[in-house]
């Protein structure tokens, strides 16, 4: 949120350094979060960027032409607020998942009175994409041993993934089928708040800094709503 409030390339830098890179360092997880950042937020940014780049609506400066499309210097300087944007908003999102585990999460939350099953929810969303590659990875070894042909030239690639594709899917039905069955054999929709057993650590300089942080965003959007912050 700060990184879009504030505008322009070098407030949302700042974030990017302070908010995520030196969290990460202390963490030790820099280069995973790069890494991980990087592959999330490519796609989007790479296309964010051209389109701003060759496509701005008020660019006036022509950099250079490639056919009937120019680059101004006005998209180009957008093109990079957005990119900054882009990857702070990635880099939070991915520092978030490596350093705090979804059990962790899960259990925080419905210590705080949220409802199990929206804590489920949240917990079941952090965790599809890991179990979906890791279930695909089993099913491509287990293709694999039975002949299949998954490496050589695009076309034994996209070939190869069609065999692929059908049992992570149907995996992940009965996987779910499964789970749904667990959760009604230990109670789960029952009403009435649960008792937990466990709780995670939270010191005071964590919530302290947690706060600073809600109230650090609320005063900014107040100064830019307000004309102070420009």
């Amino acid at each position: 949120m700060a990184a879009v409030v504030i505008g322009g390339l070098l407030g949302p830098a700042i974030v990017v350094a302070l908010a995520v890179l030196l969290p990460a360092t202390l963490a030790g997880v820099l280069l995973r979060l790069m890494r991980t950042a990087l592959l999330f937020a490519l796609p989007l940014a790479g296309s964010a960027f051209v389109v701003n780049l060759f496509f701005f609506p008020e660019g006036r400066t022509v950099l250079f032409a490639i056919g009937p499309v120019t680059a101004t210097a006005e998209g180009l300087s957008f093109a990079l607020e957005i990119l900054v944007r882009i990857l702070a908003i990635g880099g939070a999102i991915t520092l978030f998942y490596l350093t705090t585990p979804p059990a962790t999460f899960v259990v925080d939350l419905e210590r705080r009175g949220i409802s199990p099953r929206l804590a489920f929810v949240a917990n079941a969303s952090v965790q599809t994409v890991p179990a979906l590659v890791e279930r695909a990875g089993q099913i491509t070894a287990a293709q694999r041993a039975r002949g299949l042909d998954t490496e050589g030239s695009a076309w034994k690639r996209i070939r190869g993934v069609l065999p692929i594709v059908a049992p992570v899917i149907l995996g992940s039905i009965a996987e779910v089928e499964e789970r749904t069955m667990a959760l009604e054999a230990r109670g789960f929709t029952r009403p009435g708040r649960r008792s937990l057993l466990w709780a995670p650590a939270d010191s005071g300089r964590q919530r302290a800094a947690r706060w600073l942080l809600l109230l650090a965003v609320i005063g900014l959007v107040v100064a830019r709503l307000t004309g102070w912050w420009a």
